[in-house]
C-alpha cells in the first residue's frame, strides 16, 4: 500500500516556551528530524500547522489544519486531506516532537491495519493516536464525530475501528515526546 507521511507540527508549544518544531535537538531542529525521518518512509511528505510561520521553509508542502477543530485532530483532518487529494488511501502520522520513533513504525503498522480504517502505536501502557495510519476513507466519518462535540485522537479511532500496536519501551521508550525545557534536556542526554 503506498502511503503519505505528515508530520503534525501545530501545536502552540507554550509548554516549551513556543516554537517547538524548531527547538534544537543536538544542534538538528525537531522538525527537521521529523522531515529526515518522513523522507524515509514515503516520497510524498507534508508538515500540518496551523501557521506557516511556526515552522519556516522546510522544503517539503505544508498544509494547513482545519481551523474549526482545535489540537491534533485539526491536524490529522488535513493529513487525511492532502492524502486523498495526492491519490494514496492512507496517511501515516507522526508529530514533530517524537525525536527517536521506532524504524519499524510505518512496516508494523502497515501489517497491522487489515480491514480497520486505523492503527496507532502504543507504549508503556499508554496509546500514542498521533503515530498512527489512518485510511483516507476515515474522512466520511468526521462530520458525525464533530457533530459529537469530541475532538480526541483516540475518540475518533474508536468512531473509525482501529487496531493498537504496541512496542518496548527498554531501554528507551521510542514514543518519548519533548513538552517542556526538562524533557529536550533529557532528549540531549538519551541522544548522547
Amino acid at each position: 500500500m503506498k502511503i503519505a507521511v505528515v508530520i503534525l507540527a501545530g501545536g502552540e508549544g507554550k509548554r516549551i516556551g513556543g516554537n517547538k518544531p524548531l527547538r534544537l535537538l543536538g544542534g538538528v531542529s525537531l522538525l527537521e528530524r521529523a522531515v529526515c525521518y518522513a523522507s524515509g518512509i514515503s516520497k510524498l511528505c507534508a508538515v500540518a500547522v496551523r501557521d506557516e510561520t511556526q515552522i519556516g521553509n522546510i522544503g517539503i508542502p505544508v498544509v494547513r489544519d482545519d481551523p474549526e477543530i482545535e489540537g491534533p485532530l485539526g491536524g490529522l483532518v488535513a493529513a487525511l486531506r492532502f492524502a486523498r487529494d495526492e491519490g494514496v488511501s492512507a496517511v501515516l502520522t507522526i508529530p514533530a516532537d517524537m525525536p527517536f520513533l521506532p524504524t519499524d513504525l510505518a512496516d508494523r503498522l502497515l501489517d497491522s491495519i487489515g480491514q480497520s480504517r486505523a492503527v496507532i502505536a502504543c507504549s508503556g501502557g499508554h496509546q500514542h493516536p498521533v503515530c498512527g495510519l489512518w485510511r483516507t476513507e476515515g474522512l466520511d466519518a468526521f462530520a458525525e464525530y464533530l457533530a459529537s462535540g469530541r475532538r480526541s485522537l483516540k475518540g475518533f479511532a474508536k468512531i473509525v475501528g482501529y487496531v493498537a500496536i504496541d512496542w518496548p519501551v527498554d531501554p528507551l521508550d521510542p514514543f518519548f515526546n519533548i513538552n517542556s525545557e526538562q524533557d529536550l534536556a533529557e532528549a540531549e542526554r538519551l541522544l548522547a
